[in-house]
């Protein structure tokens, strides 16, 4: 497993060249840029931007793990759904050309005037547009398990298995309704061999972090655990090399 960070909120009001090195001192290895923060890599850039970010994480040996937009699929409104998915679109030639490896997507709502099964067909059959559309740039799309009634495990179930092209993936997110129903073991399972990344938080709450680590290693996961952190710091870089100390012990990676 690797560990890296979404810009939220740490890094949020960071400049990219800031990012960069910050994840360097840290000893984080990848990034995954959350739309409308102060690093501006976002699909209104022209040729000349992309090609600068691209050569800005080429020099660092920091890799951008991806972008996370807010593209989402669950309105009944087909305009609306529409203007999501061409947004993904967007994201994902971005993406390509500044060098990254994915887009983060999400779904977000259970519309009450539609019946729950539709709407999760829906979101299931734009996401397959749009990770075969990312499979052609090398793209891989990542829908985070996330929103009111969509974040629990058998929607996502659902919504996947309608999604069935290789290149859509889950972002796992470590939520407290991973808990529900038959538990984290069983909800893990529904989605384990679709995982792409995984969004981690505060180590030392009372999600059952360990038992999460054990069950990616177990699973054979080896790619992206991103710190997506809530809590405000007055010297992140500092909570941050902490934060590597605690991952690499939970993930049995540690060298003394």
């Amino acid at each position: 497993m690797k560990l890296g960070l979404v810009t939220y909120n740490w890094g949020k009001d960071w400049d990219l060249p800031t990012i960069l090195k910050n994840l360097q001192v840290a000893g984080w290895g990848g990034v995954e840029l959350r739309s409308t923060h102060k690093h501006g890599v976002e699909p209104s850039l022209n040729e000349s931007q992309r090609k600068d970010v691209a050569k800005q994480f080429a020099d660092s040996g920091i890799e951008l793990v991806g972008l996370g937009s807010a593209c989402e699929y669950h309105s009944p409104d087909p305009a609306v759904l529409k203007k999501n998915i061409e947004e993904t679109k967007e994201f994902i030639v971005c993406t390509h050309d500044c060098g990254g490896k994915g887009v983060k997507v999400r779904p977000n709502a259970l519309p009450m005037e539609v019946p729950v099964a539709k709407t999760l067909e829906q979101i299931g059959r734009a996401f397959n547009e749009v990770a075969e559309f990312g499979a052609g740039y090398g793209v891989e799309i990542r829908m985070e398990v996330h929103g009111k009634g969509t974040q629990e495990l058998p929607h996502m179930k659902t919504i996947m298995d309608v999604a069935d092209h290789p290149n859509a993936k889950v972002c796992w997110n470590c939520n407290p309704t991973d808990l529900n129903g038959a538990g984290l073991e069983a909800n893990f399972a529904m989605v384990a061999k679709r995982i792409g990344t995984v969004h981690i938080h505060d180590l030392i709450t009372t999600y059952p972090w360990q038992q999460i680590f054990d069950l990616l290693k177990g699973s054979g996961f080896q790619g992206w655990t991103l710190v997506e952190e809530g809590a405000t710091t007055s010297d992140p870089v500092r909570v941050m090399k902490y934060y590597r100390l605690l991952w690499e012990r939970m993930t049995g990676q540690y060298v003394a």
